[in-house]
């Protein structure tokens, strides 16, 4: 499974990669791996607001339907409306296909997720 370095991780396969006070949230390969042929995204509405761990999307596949959970408190500023017509975007390269783009509404929170290394350790317990 391919993990990148720059990025932060949660314990339910998302990832979170910030720019500023901004960050794009996404799917882990583990996550997309897992799904299978993913076929339909929700996704939020932009300037909707959330507060960690919520499920502010969902995506199917021909195996399962599954919650996308928020990283952080935060404001959705964009969504990847690619998604609407091509989820299987999110298989074929889950790191460059994000979900949404919010600003982030607690910065400190980011000392809660998981870096690289420690999402890898995760990885090789569940695998």
């Amino acid at each position: 499974m391919k993990v990148l370095k720059d990025l932060y991780y949660t314990k339910d396969h998302e990832w979170l990669r910030v720019e500023g006070d901004e960050a794009y949230i996404g799917l882990t390969d583990f996550a997309q791996d897992s799904l299978g042929d993913i076929v339909y995204v929700e996704l939020p509405e932009v300037d909707d607001e959330f507060s960690k761990e919520d499920a502010f999307a969902a995506v199917e596949s021909v195996k399962a339907a599954s919650d996308v959970f928020m990283p952080v408190d935060g404001k959705i500023v964009e969504v990847n409306e690619a998604l609407l017509d091509e989820p299987n975007l999110l298989n074929e390269d889950p790191y460059e296909n994000w979900i949404a783009k919010i600003e982030i509404a607690d910065k400190s929170q980011l000392d809660e997720l998981l870096t690289a290394e420690e999402y890898e350790k995760l990885l090789d317990e569940e695998v």
